[in-house]
């Protein structure tokens, strides 16, 4: 039998957060995808929805525009970008398929985003956080996930998206 590495679950590295000292969300995703650890950027994956979506609850066009005016355009909306997992092992990109995770160092939050005051989770998986933050006194809300694994239909995720961060 071959080794995990070459089965493909090496030991992965997540990206560094998306946050500035004026954010007031923060929304938390499981772990990039391998698309998006290629990119070195959230949401990589072409199919994923969150750059859409997220546009159009803050009414800029995020899907259409660069990576770097994305990540700008967040934090002018006081929205912040990480995920719960720094490190894990994984083969494909489904999160039924993380093993050996080790979750980011949240605790320099209230350093990092000291107007910090609402939580999102990006789907079930990153939504098992949801009790470690409400205890610190944030706001939470678990959000129908943005991946094309996870078939609702676009419209009722925009809704849910609109409702917690509107």
């Amino acid at each position: 039998m071959a080794p995990p590495e070459a089965a493909g679950q090496a030991g992965l590295t997540g990206l560094p957060p998306i946050i500035s000292p004026d954010a007031r969300i923060l929304i938390l995703g499981s772990f990039p995808s391998p698309a998006s650890l290629a990119a070195g950027q959230y949401y990589g994956h072409p199919r994923n929805q969150f750059w859409t979506l997220l546009g159009a609850v803050i009414g800029v066009p995020l899907a259409d525009i660069d990576y770097v005016g994305r990540k700008r355009a967040l934090m002018d909306a006081g929205i912040a970008v990480w995920d719960v997992y720094d490190r894990c092992r994984r083969e494909g990109s489904l999160d039924a398929a993380i093993r050996d995770a080790s979750a980011n160092d949240f605790s320099r939050l209230k350093t990092l985003a000291p107007h910090l005051g609402l939580v999102c989770f990006n789907g079930q998986t990153a939504g098992r956080f949801a009790p470690r933050f409400a205890a610190l006194g944030y706001r939470t809300a678990i959000l129908p996930s943005t991946s094309p694994a996870y078939t609702l239909a676009i419209e009722h995720k925009l809704a849910a998206w609109r409702a917690a961060l509107g």
